[in-house]
């Protein structure tokens, strides 16, 4: 029996800068156990995806997993493009903890009331490569919250975070500095990989970067992790 799955989220999960988890979570299982749907836009803030629900609900998965808030955990970095981010996916409001909570909270209880599916909220990817710096703690701080709406609206957490943090520190990599990722870099990887047809796991390991392509999207090892959570939390046993 084929369990169907939608996966939420933001260029995490459009997967055009990332390593693709859902081809590695599909891998995980024979062929036809699972089928996975794609719901990843890039830039996207919670606000934003729950904005786009109505095409989740009309098919209902057996399964829905949410990676969501990398951008609002970014969006309180000393350097972010506020405005610009603002403008760029019509945030009728600044990006705040506050805010990110009320969003992914609406965004859990429209799933629950319009499906009957499992739902799997992740916890955030460690951004930058320092556990003890700014990045990675705004990334912590958001995936507390993450657990909490878990918590309070009786869904499964995926602690991503919590298994990205053990694979740095017990890798023992560098603590490179974390840099914000503009839209000229964006593109320049992007043309690194597309282009010049140089794999995302290159770039990574030029940059001495465990988990990340650039202190924020994946590369295998990273994409990995999700996709390991992803099965242990919702499909162990089932593929």
């Amino acid at each position: 029996m084929t369990t169907h799955i939608a996966c939420l989220g933001d260029s995490l999960t459009r997967a055009q800068f990332s390593v693709d988890y859902l081809e590695l979570l599909e891998r995980r299982h024979p062929s036809g156990d699972v089928r996975l749907a794609r719901f990843g836009a890039n830039g996207d803030f919670a606000y934003n995806l729950l904005q786009r629900l109505d095409a989740v609900v009309a098919n209902p998965p057996d399964l829905i997993t949410v990676l969501i808030g990398t951008n609002d955990a970014r969006a309180s970095l000393a350097g972010y493009p506020v405005e610009q981010a603002m403008k760029r996916k019509r945030l009728p409001e600044r990006p705040s903890a506050g805010w990110f909570r009320q969003c992914l909270g609406a965004v859990v209880e429209r799933l629950r009331a319009e499906t009957d599916a499992t739902i799997g909220l992740l916890s955030l990817p460690v951004l930058g490569q320092q556990p003890d710096g700014a990045a990675a703690r705004a990334s912590q701080a958001y995936s507390r919250m993450i657990a909490e709406v878990a918590t309070a609206n009786e869904v499964v957490y995926l602690p991503l975070h919590e298994r990205q943090i053990e694979e740095l520190r017990q890798a023992d990599v560098p603590p490179i500095p974390y840099r914000e990722v503009t839209a000229a870099a964006g593109l320049g990887v992007l043309v690194r990989h597309v282009v010049l047809r140089r794999s995302l796991d290159t770039i990574s390991r030029r940059r001495g970067l465990l988990l990340t392509t650039d202190h924020i999207h994946q590369n295998s090892r990273g994409a990995a992790l999700v996709a390991e959570v992803i099965d242990g939390g919702l499909l162990s046993g089932s593929g």
